[in-house]
């Protein structure tokens, strides 16, 4: 499979794919790799479309809050690890709740990196992460247990390089959730053995190092397929353009790999750039399937014009790039808090419900009495 077989970059294409969405059955069978998930994760991911739309696209095909409550309660995931981002800043690269226990090295997994763990399934699935950018939620799940919880791998480098080939790549929520899985932001480690990965993937393999009872899992050693490690790297290759031309007597949009919304200000006559940092992709770097998926995108958005630089090189392109902070506008992101200039707020399914929760169970709570008042 491609990436564009299985995620078209076309406006028109990802509306088609909202308006076709069956909440019910979402619900039901969505933790199955056959299941009727939505593929909706990298436009909201990046910004193309928001919750709240898909939400707003939902409802208005006739289904009620109540009888969508848990695709709702899955759209609120991803708001609320932004929130957390939000809230905690740079901590959310450390441990959000507590250390992870019995971590014995800060390094990547060969198994994981080369597709080799044995787990014949996973490894299918990693190969297929490589050649589409795209995992199974109950998947990246069963791969982050793996390396933390047998593997026993701290989580950081890990989740660096899963983050590197999602299309979907959303810097809070696989964080999080890598941190969720590694016990670090929740009570304890999550587990899966053979037979939960067989039953939601539809697999019948035995005989792996998972292949036994839930409760012997936390005190098994590392097995021989998970001991070698390796120092995981990848570096973006950010393509060049031909140098922009902006009208400096209106202000730009600044977009951005998680604001690429096609109908942000659309009326407005304005510069549109798409502002490819080195300094960002260099601390988060991404693969080239990445950035291809990202351009193409952005060919959504009337008039973008696209640049490979720091933003203090785009000021200079106004004639008075001291005073010209005010000429910049951009959404709120804690990825790109530096930006100077205006910034506008990202479109929210809740947004009163603001600042850090220390599970999403009590930020559900909140969110869901808003719901229903």
């Amino acid at each position: 499979m491609s990436v564009l077989s299985v995620f078209p970059t076309e406006y028109n294409a990802i509306i088609d794919r909202v308006s076709h969405i069956d909440p019910i059955r979402y619900a039901s069978t969505r933790n199955f790799v056959d299941g009727d998930v939505t593929y909706l994760s990298p436009y909201i991911s990046r910004g193309v479309i928001s919750s709240k739309l898909v939400q707003q696209i939902t409802l208005a095909r006739g289904f009620t809050a109540k009888a969508i409550e848990k695709f709702l309660q899955e759209l609120a995931w991803r708001e609320y690890f932004q929130r957390v981002w939000q809230a905690r800043g740079d901590a959310l690269f450390q441990e959000l709740r507590q250390p992870q226990a019995d971590v014995a090295h800060h390094e990547m997994l060969e198994a994981l990196v080369s597709a080799t763990t044995g787990i014949e399934v996973i490894d299918q699935a990693i190969t297929e992460l490589y050649s589409t950018g795209y995992l199974h939620n109950h998947v990246r799940m069963y791969v982050a247990s793996i390396a933390c919880n047998i593997g026993k791998a701290h989580w950081l480098a890990p989740s660096q390089w899963m983050y590197a080939y999602l299309l979907d790549g959303d810097l809070a929520s696989n964080t999080c959730s890598w941190q969720w899985v590694a016990g670090a932001f929740a009570d304890k480690k999550y587990f899966c053995n053979q037979d939960n990965i067989n039953h939601y993937t539809r697999y019948t393999q035995h005989n792996t190092f998972l292949d036994r009872a839930f409760e012997m899992l936390p005190t098994v050693s590392i097995p021989p397929a998970m001991q070698t490690r390796t120092h995981w790297g990848i570096r973006t290759k950010l393509p060049s353009f031909p140098t922009i031309t902006l009208d400096v007597a209106k202000p730009t949009l600044l977009y951005n790999s998680y604001n690429l919304d096609p109908h942000w200000r659309r009326s407005e006559d304005l510069n549109r750039v798409l502002l490819l940092e080195p300094s960002h992709f260099l601390r988060f770097p991404v693969s080239e399937s990445v950035i291809d998926f990202i351009l193409s995108l952005a060919k959504n958005i009337d008039g973008i014009q696209v640049m490979t630089g720091e933003v203090s090189e785009l000021l200079t392109l106004y004639n008075n790039p001291g005073g010209a902070d005010n000429m910049l506008i951009s959404k709120e992101h804690p990825a790109f808090s530096h930006y100077p200039g205006l910034r506008d707020e990202r479109e929210w399914i809740y947004p009163q419900v603001t600042g850090y929760y220390p599970s999403f169970f009590s930020f559900w709570k909140r969110c869901r009495k808003l719901g229903t008042d």
